[in-house]
């Protein structure tokens, strides 16, 4: 994998198919319009880019935010803001295990989560997510990236043939329907999308079903779908097929909910974490 300049900085891949670190970028000082141009490029080439060693105010990550397209809004705003904070900018969404009066200040607060879209259980999901690591925890809470291109070429054509022009349903709940236990927050929506998307930008093909949220196949009953929705999950979360994140201090991390998935694996409980999380809106529905 060869480092590439692209312009006042440098484009590091990070794995064969998915992953990219981006030296040279001070973002609390604005691009210039080609450097920014370069940045997309470099997103739409690698899905997953990396801003390491970044010191970045709240008003710096909603203005890099834009550089991508327009800002979308959380839908659970913070109960509480984490010590040190007078406010969280309109935006902005916490994701963090911190309590205050016993409750979380932010979502996603412990523990793993399988692979997912952002959002894809939504009618027009959103295109892009960044994340800002604020404070990490010793030990886990790495972030996984999966490519969906890479999956889709290398796909078994028994399965591809089977679900090419389909569509699947996507359900949001991370427990208590799809896995019984209880635990999950309530769903607040599902939604119909192509077993493989057709990226607006780039035109090539992903695939677009995950464990976390995808629930079946439209038309087909669940006794010929699960099979082929779980061979296809195996096979898109192939470690050849993803990228591992460590997170450090100052890392801004940006991935294409298009054409790629992430999980998250464990970390102590008892350590604090702390990210700042903006999102791109999407500007086509992906059918």
């Amino acid at each position: 994998m060869n480092i590439m300049t692209k312009g006042r900085f440098q484009v590091v891949p990070l794995t064969k198919h998915i992953g990219a670190e981006l030296r040279g970028i001070d973002l609390r000082q604005k691009p210039d319009d080609d450097t920014i141009k370069s940045i997309y490029q470099a997103w739409l080439d690698h899905l997953v880019i990396i801003f390491p060693d970044q010191t970045l105010s709240q008003e710096d990550l909603v203005r890099v935010t834009g550089y991508f397209g327009e800002q979308g809004m959380p839908r659970r705003p913070p109960k509480f803001f984490p010590k040190g904070y007078a406010k969280i900018l309109p935006g902005i969404m916490l994701i963090s295990n911190i309590r205050e009066n016993g409750e979380p200040i932010g979502a996603l607060p412990d523990g793993e989560m399988m692979f997912h879209h952002d959002m894809i259980h939504s009618e027009m999901p959103d295109k892009g997510t960044l994340l800002y690591s604020v404070e990490i925890p010793s030990a886990g809470g790495n972030t996984l990236f999966a490519s969906g291109y890479a999956a889709y070429d290398t796909l078994d054509p028994k399965i591809r043939n089977k679900l090419e022009g389909r569509k699947a349903k996507h359900h949001y709940n991370y427990g208590s329907v799809q896995k019984g236990d209880g635990k999950g927050t309530e769903a607040f929506g599902e939604c119909v999308h192509p077993v493989f998307r057709t990226h607006e930008d780039t035109g090539r093909k992903a695939v677009y079903v995950n464990r976390l949220m995808t629930v079946g196949v439209v038309d087909m009953p669940p006794q010929e779908s699960q099979p082929l929705l779980n061979a296809l999950f195996d096979h898109a979360e192939k470690r050849d097929f993803v990228y591992e994140h460590e997170w450090r201090l100052g890392d801004l991390l940006l991935w294409d909910n298009r054409c790629s998935s992430h999980a998250r694996t464990d970390f102590p409980s008892t350590e604090r974490r702390l990210m700042l999380r903006t999102t791109v809106q999407g500007t086509v529905r992906p059918y």
